[in-house]
């Protein structure tokens, strides 16, 4: 796998609401410890739609791989143009920051957000682009936005053998596990 797509829960779908959550180290170990056997496997990309959550942790952790891994690139693929403009300020700097250290930027549409068909286009786009998922989504704490994902990047798996890992809430409670940490 060359190219992986990074994506799973937004922050408030998971109760978390500014980047001091003591969840969040959490979640970025879990990541951390599924990206690396695949960039020692070759993994070259890791690709999010750089929704605030899971895909910007991904980033952030991608980022902070590069000084093990310096080969490994990262890239944020938006649906629309400037899709943080109604964030608040600290997560749009927290957002900008993030696309200042990235590899690649692009938004797949050239206008400011006009409709869904903007982030189903987005959506396919990055599945056309990648050859594998890494979903942070766990079904047994109920339906959320990363289903519409995991279905299509299933479909895809089980037509193309398009890779497909799961991160579950197991997975964040093994990384504070490892790491001795208490996970809320």
């Amino acid at each position: 796998m060359k190219n992986l797509l990074a994506t799973g829960y937004r922050a408030h779908e998971l109760g978390i609401f500014d980047q001091k959550h003591k969840g969040i180290p959490l979640i970025k170990k879990a990541i951390e410890n599924k990206l690396v056997p695949l960039i020692e496997d070759g993994l070259e990309w890791v690709i999010t739609a750089g929704q605030y959550g899971v895909d910007l942790w991904a980033c952030e952790v991608a980022i902070s791989l590069r000084e093990r891994y310096p080969d490994l690139k990262v890239s944020v693929l938006a649906a629309y143009l400037n899709p943080e403009e109604k964030w608040n300020e600290a997560k749009q700097d927290y957002y900008r920051g993030i696309l200042k250290q990235v590899d690649y930027y692009a938004s797949v549409s050239k206008q400011p957000y006009e409709g869904v068909w903007q982030l189903k286009a987005r959506d396919e786009l990055l599945l056309r682009k990648t050859d594998g998922i890494l979903l942070f989504y766990d079904e047994e704490n109920g339906e959320a936005s990363p289903k519409f994902m995991k279905q299509r990047a299933w479909k895809k798996h089980e037509e193309e053998g398009y890779g497909y890992i799961i991160l579950t809430g197991e997975d964040v409670q093994n990384a504070a596990d490892e790491q001795n940490w208490d996970y809320v």
